[in-house]
């Protein structure tokens, strides 16, 4: 999935509760330019649906937010996360916390109403867009302490080994991986594993 999609060009998924329903939504999308790719009747197969038409945004039409429903979408979130809508008339604040670690991003009680339907897939896409970039951030992060960890120990194995100060452990590193045209984490991965093969 593009996650820089436009909102103007968005496929959706509808999971609905009724035809009523359902045409309410459908109209206020294409009145905003977004395009209905599907409907199901129930989260069951979600996952497998947002998938095959390659969806940007999932909204979901329940009564109430059961576990079933939520253990689906929190699948969907985890394999193949979208933004997704939840319209329910459930106001219990448990099912809403449980909704938002499922990866839900809009939440919305008696929120159905045509023209409030544009402005709330708005804001569900910024959010989406907004957790995502911190995501990848966080994940970039914990990326580079690794990265860094594993510099640290294959230069202590250098210092040990051969006597090295640290810096020209360090430099040691950096030449290897010049001149192999590897990156600084592939030769601390290798030094380390030699290391570990020779005792």
């Amino acid at each position: 999935m593009n996650s820089a999609v436009p909102v103007e060009s968005m496929r959706v998924l509808l999971v609905i509760r009724s035809e009523a329903r359902a045409r309410v939504l459908q109209h206020a999308l294409a009145a905003a330019g977004h395009r209905v790719v599907g409907q199901i009747r129930s989260t069951h197969g979600v996952q497998d649906e947002a998938e095959r038409l390659q969806v940007d945004l999932v909204i979901v039409d329940v009564a109430s937010a059961d576990e079933a429903t939520l253990a689906h979408l929190g699948r969907l979130n985890e394999q193949a996360p979208r933004a997704i809508v939840l319209f329910t008339d459930d106001t219990d604040s448990g099912k809403i916390r449980d909704a938002v670690r499922c990866g839900v991003t809009s939440y919305v009680v008696d929120g159905f109403a045509q023209e409030r339907i544009e402005p709330i897939v708005r804001v569900a896409m910024a959010r989406f867009e907004r957790d995502r970039h911190m995501l990848a951030e966080r994940d970039a992060a914990r990326t580079k302490l690794a990265e860094r960890k594993l510099v640290e120990r294959a230069k202590g194995i250098l210092m040990r080994k051969r006597g090295l100060a640290e810096d020209e452990a360090y430099h040691a590193l950096r030449r290897l991986a010049m001149d192999r045209n590897l990156r600084l984490r592939e030769v601390a991965e290798r030094v380390i594993a030699m290391s570990e093969l020779l005792g």
